[in-house]
């Protein structure tokens, strides 16, 4: 547990080139928003002190996060990134170090993280070397110590060719942190308070002000635009990706995969192209995965098939089930060992027993199925009567004819068969041949409509 530091994460801003209503730290990557991943990584490390500076759309940013532990400071103005820290500051331990990231920059590493923490300086400063560096803060060395970040706006001609830039992420002792919060002015081209002015202060008091620099750009990259959005999105998408491919998992095209939770996936897998993992998702060895499925919050065993377009949603599937194609499988639906479902087959809040097939056209809701059943295309279980739901339970080595609609709650005998076209309403006995439906009626040389 890292009890001596503290995190102060700035998220105030309104994202005014998103053009969006929604909050900018509530954008999604990977499914999930930008504040979570700085949240979730802050707290890998035994972080759990953690103040979120909030502005526009707070109390939308505190709904989403309302079974967290973290403590929400509101700054009603944006007066700048110095003064956002400076509402969080009656709420820090002067006795810790506070660590101080940036919402709109989500990918930031727990290693980068490290060894900031690991930095033996008053101030330190997360850096980093961009080939492009307009726009950015440069950073201003006197041998190994900071002297100054100079905005852009600000910075001289010989000062815009240094390539190393800030990223806005900082670590300090709380105590003088607040001394030199007190000392900057808004004396600058944006006319704000900025965080950046405190590496003066530190130096004019003579502290260690030391640079840490980030291996990667895109990992402190900030997002402004969703085309900057984007390119996160693909970024953390081929992190997963190559996860993937090293631990043995076998991807069409690693261009053309998104997870968007937690994926765990066996050996000699096979994902083909356009599928989408969300929530926790784990698949056994020999999955094959086939082109344009979106599977969520299920668990697949070993040897499964999963044809393509197919939707699974909080589903379990034993080993060696076959699934679609065009199949959508709803929450509550499990699959026994060696089950198949065929084509626009629908399945909620139903367990079929092991071999048990529906091959196509069948919508199978709120079911009981036993193994060895047979349901022929058409079928419906007739659960809801408009108030409750009811239990349709087909016993073992059932034949269910085509087209047969059965009316819950009802009992279908281990055995028996169900003609073709059957309206079922009442309890079918064991080895029994259930028939419901009309008696056929031809009339000869009839002269309907079309006679005429």
């Amino acid at each position: 547990m890292n009890k001596a530091i503290e995190v102060c994460i700035l998220a105030a801003g309104k994202g005014t080139r998103m053009k969006s209503s929604k909050p900018k730290v509530l954008h999604p990557i990977a499914g999930r928003p930008m504040l979570r991943h700085l949240v979730s990584t802050v707290q890998s490390l035994g972080i759990n002190n953690v103040h979120v500076v909030v502005g526009s759309g707070a109390d939308e940013v505190k709904k989403s996060f309302q079974n967290d532990d973290i403590d929400f400071v509101l700054q009603l103005e944006q007066k700048g990134t110095g003064h956002a820290v400076m509402q969080a500051l009656p709420h820090l331990d002067e006795s810790k170090r506070v660590l101080i990231l940036l919402g709109d920059a989500p990918l930031l590493k727990a290693e980068t993280i490290e060894k900031m923490l690991k930095c033996e300086c008053d101030l330190g400063v997360l850096t980093v070397i961009q080939a492009n560096p307009f726009n950015y803060g440069r950073i201003i060395r006197q041998h190994d110590q900071i002297i100054e970040i100079v905005e852009e706006k600000d910075a001289g001609d010989e000062q815009r060719q240094i390539s190393e830039v800030n990223t806005g992420v900082m670590i300090a002792d709380v105590k003088k942190l607040s001394r030199w919060l007190d000392r900057i002015t808004p004396e600058n081209s944006q006319g704000e308070l900025l965080l950046t002015d405190i590496v003066k202060m530190a130096n004019s008091d003579g502290d260690v002000v030391k640079g840490i620099v980030a291996a990667d750009p895109i990992e402190v990259q900030g997002v402004n635009d969703f085309e900057q959005l984007s390119q996160l999105e693909r970024y953390y998408q081929t992190t997963i990706a190559k996860q993937l491919m090293q631990g043995g998992v076998h991807l069409m095209d690693p261009n053309r995969i998104d997870v968007r939770g937690d994926l765990k996936v066996g050996a000699d897998s096979t994902i083909d192209i356009n599928c989408i993992f969300e929530g926790n998702v784990s698949l056994g060895s020999n999955v094959r995965v086939g082109a344009n499925c979106k599977i969520i919050d299920s668990t697949i065993a070993d040897n499964v098939e999963i044809k393509p377009n197919s939707i699974i949603e909080g589903a379990s599937l034993e080993a060696g089930c076959s699934v679609g194609p065009f199949v959508r499988l709803r929450p509550g639906a499990q699959l026994g060992q060696d089950v198949a479902i065929g084509n626009f087959v629908e399945v909620k809040k139903t367990t079929l027993g092991k071999g048990s097939k529906a091959s196509h056209l069948s919508y199978l809701g709120d079911a009981i199925i036993g193994a060895g059943v047979n349901i022929g295309a058409g079928t419906i279980t007739c659960n809801y009567d408009g108030v409750n739901k009811h239990i349709t339970e087909i016993q073992d080595d059932v034949f269910v004819g085509s087209n047969t609609a059965l009316v819950a709650p009802v009992v279908v005998g281990q055995g028996s068969t169900i003609a073709a076209g059957s309206t079922i309403t009442k309890q079918i006995d064991a080895d029994s041949l259930a028939i419901g439906r009309g008696r056929q009626k031809n009339l000869s040389n009839w002269k309907g409509p079309r006679s005429k």
